[in-house]
C-alpha cells in the first residue's frame, strides 16, 4: 500500500513515515505542493494523508485535495490539521476527505484511522462494499440487503454507486444533480426522488441526510 504524506512540520513528518513503514506500508514525504504533485505524477498513492495549513497557504491542504479530486483521484484523503472547528472538518469533507484527524493525536488511533482507510478503498478496488447488512458490487451491477437481492433501476443503482465510492463523503445536492442528472430542469426535485426510492426499497437509514447532501448510511 502506497501512501502520500503532505506535511511542511518535519518534527511530525518524520516520525509519522517511520512508524507507517514499520507497518510495510511505502510512504513518501511531500513537504510542499510542488513535490506532491510530483509524487502523485509518478504513482498514484492508496491514501493520501494531508496537512492543511502548508508554507502555500491556510487552505493549501484543502486545496490540494480540491484539485486532485478534478483530476480523477478517487482514493482516500485523511486530513492531519491542528485546525478543529466544526467549520473545518466539514469543508474538508466536503472537498472530498474522507476522515479529518486533530493534532495532536494519539499515535494508535491514527494508525486506526489509516487501516480503516485502506481497507474501505481495498474493497473498492475489488468492486465490492459491504456496509453493515448492505452489500454493494460494482462489477455485478447487483445490490443485497439482509441477505437478499434489491432490484434497482441504472439510475438507481448509479446514486446508490457514487455514494458507495466514498461511503463516509457527503456528496453536496449540487454535484449529485450534476453528475446523475445534468441539464434536468427539476434536477434536485428529481434527486430527492431516487433518494426516496432507494431508501423504500433498501432501508430508510440506508441513505443519511447531511446539511447540503447526501451520504452513505448504515454505519
Amino acid at each position: 500500500m502506497r501512501i502520500l504524506l503532505l506535511e511542511d512540520e518535519a518534527d511530525l513528518a518524520k516520525p509519522l513515515v517511520a512508524i507507517l513503514r514499520q507497518k510495510q506500508y511505502e510512504v513518501v514525504w511531500a513537504d510542499h505542493l510542488a513535490k506532491a504533485f510530483d509524487y502523485m505524477a509518478e504513482a498514484e498513492p492508496d491514501l493520501l494523508i494531508l496537512d492543511v495549513i502548508l508554507p502555500e497557504g491556510e487552505d493549501a491542504g484543502f486545496e490540494f485535495a480540491l484539485t486532485v479530486r478534478d483530476l480523477g483521484f478517487n482514493g482516500p484523503i485523511l486530513f492531519l490539521t491542528a485546525r478543529d472547528g466544526v467549520e473545518d472538518r466539514v469543508r474538508g469533507l466536503d472537498l472530498g476527505g474522507d476522515d479529518y484527524l486533530t493534532k495532536p493525536f494519539d499515535i494508535d488511533e491514527f494508525l486506526a484511522r489509516v487501516r480503516v482507510q485502506l481497507r474501505k478503498d481495498a474493497q473498492v478496488r475489488e468492486g465490492v462494499v459491504s456496509r453493515g447488512s448492505l452489500v454493494v458490487d460494482f462489477i455485478q451491477r447487483q445490490v443485497v440487503w439482509q441477505g437478499r437481492k434489491v432490484d434497482l433501476t441504472a439510475k438507481e443503482f448509479a446514486l446508490l454507486e457514487l455514494l458507495s465510492h466514498s461511503p463516509d463523503k457527503v456528496y453536496g445536492v449540487d454535484e449529485l444533480v450534476e453528475r446523475l442528472f445534468p441539464g434536468a430542469e427539476s434536477g434536485l426535485r428529481i434527486l430527492r426522488v431516487y433518494i426516496f426510492r432507494l431508501r423504500e426499497k433498501i432501508a430508510p437509514e440506508a441513505i443519511e441526510t447531511i446539511p447540503g447532501g447526501y451520504r452513505l448510511g448504515l454505519r
